[in-house]
C-alpha cells in the first residue's frame, strides 16, 4: 500500500511540474494572424494560425497558413527550448528549427534547411499575454533577405 502511495504522490509531481511548465509559457494557446497589424514582405508565406502545446516534455507548435502564391502549409515541430535542432515535418523551406528562450516573453527561432540558416525569428508576447508579434528574417539562395513582422492576436 505504501509502494503505491508513493508512486501516486511521485506521478502526481511529475504532472504538476508539466503543468506548471506550460503554464509559464506565453506562447501556449492558439494564435490567429492580425492582418491588418502584420508588414509581410511580398511574395513571402503567411501563418494564419499557429499552435504551441506541450507534447510530454516538449512544445509541439502546428502552423497553418500559404506560401508566397497562396498554397496551403501545415507544418508541425516538436522540440524543446534549448536551442538544439529538432526536425521539422510539412515545411518545404526547412527541414530542422531551433527554439531558445531569451525570456519571458521572447523566444528565438532558427530555421535551416540541410543545415544552413534559412531564417531567423523572434517572438515577443505583449506583457498582458494576449498579442505577440513575430519578427522574421529570410535569405533566399542568393543571399537576398527579406523581414516580415507579423501581429497574432491569442484566441
Amino acid at each position: 500500500m505504501k509502494t503505491r502511495t508513493i508512486l501516486l504522490a511521485v506521478a502526481a509531481v511529475f504532472v504538476a511540474v508539466a503543468v506548471c511548465a506550460a503554464a509559464d509559457d506565453m506562447n501556449m494557446g492558439t494564435w490567429k494572424l492580425n492582418e491588418a497589424k502584420s508588414k509581410i514582405a511580398a511574395g513571402s508565406g503567411k501563418n494564419n494560425t499557429v499552435v504551441y502545446a506541450m507534447d510530454g516534455d516538449k512544445v509541439k507548435v502546428t502552423v497553418d497558413g500559404v506560401d508566397g502564391k497562396g498554397n496551403a502549409t501545415h507544418s508541425e515541430w516538436s522540440g524543446k527550448y534549448d536551442g538544439k535542432d529538432y526536425p521539422v515535418s510539412g515545411d518545404p523551406d526547412n527541414d530542422m528549427r531551433s527554439y531558445r528562450r531569451v525570456n519571458d516573453h521572447t523566444v528565438a527561432i532558427t530555421q535551416k534547411k540541410e543545415g544552413k540558416t534559412t531564417s531567423m525569428i523572434r517572438v515577443v508576447v505583449a506583457p498582458d499575454g494576449k498579442s505577440r508579434s513575430v519578427t522574421t528574417t529570410t535569405t533566399d539562395a542568393n543571399g537576398k533577405k527579406t523581414i516580415s513582422r507579423s501581429v497574432y492576436d491569442k484566441e
